[in-house]
């Protein structure tokens, strides 16, 4: 996707939840590539891009869960609202009700000069892995920013 494309620092993204034994898990993904690799705590989010010049944010959403997971998210959703990231991007997101089995989804990949300015360029998955943590594990592995979500999440089942 061309990122000139994109509306500037607004993401999109959905955040799926599943309930066993009634307590609330969530989805959370692990960004790809050499970055990203060592980092755990801070490091997970929810699944979610960029929008793209005249897109929907709700379509952008479920663009960006399908080409982060290889999942076709179903709804109800819940809307969760937005939050802002210190670097001033924004991201919104929505919730919905699910399971999969989290070692067998597939993401999406990009290319970039690895090492830096070695001339060879490799392709990376933009999530290298997920998985289901609980609210408490959640707060630990989360970007903070995003945690919001989360809490989100929480208060509207429990008002439901």
């Amino acid at each position: 996707m061309d990122t000139a494309k994109k509306k500037d620092k607004v993401s999109a993204g959905l955040l799926m939840y599943r309930t066993p034994a009634h307590k609330l898990e969530v989805l959370l993904v692990h960004l790809g590539g050499p970055y990203w690799s060592r980092k755990d705590a801070g490091a997970w989010f929810v699944p979610k891009g960029g929008i793209e010049t005249g897109e929907d944010e709700f379509a952008a959403a479920r663009r960006e869960f399908r080409e982060e997971t290889g999942m076709q998210p179903q709804g109800p959703y819940l809307k969760l609202g937005s939050i802002q990231h210190k670097s001033g991007k924004r991201v919104v997101a929505w919730a919905f009700r699910g399971d999969c089995d989290p070692a067998a989804l597939r993401s999406n990949t990009f290319r970039m000069e690895w090492p830096p300015k070695s001339g060879k360029f490799q392709d990376f998955p933009e999530i290298d892995r997920a998985e289901f943590f609980t609210v408490e594990l959640a707060a630990k592995k989360m970007h903070a920013a995003e945690f919001a979500f989360v809490e989100g999440l929480e208060r509207l089942l429990r008002d439901s």
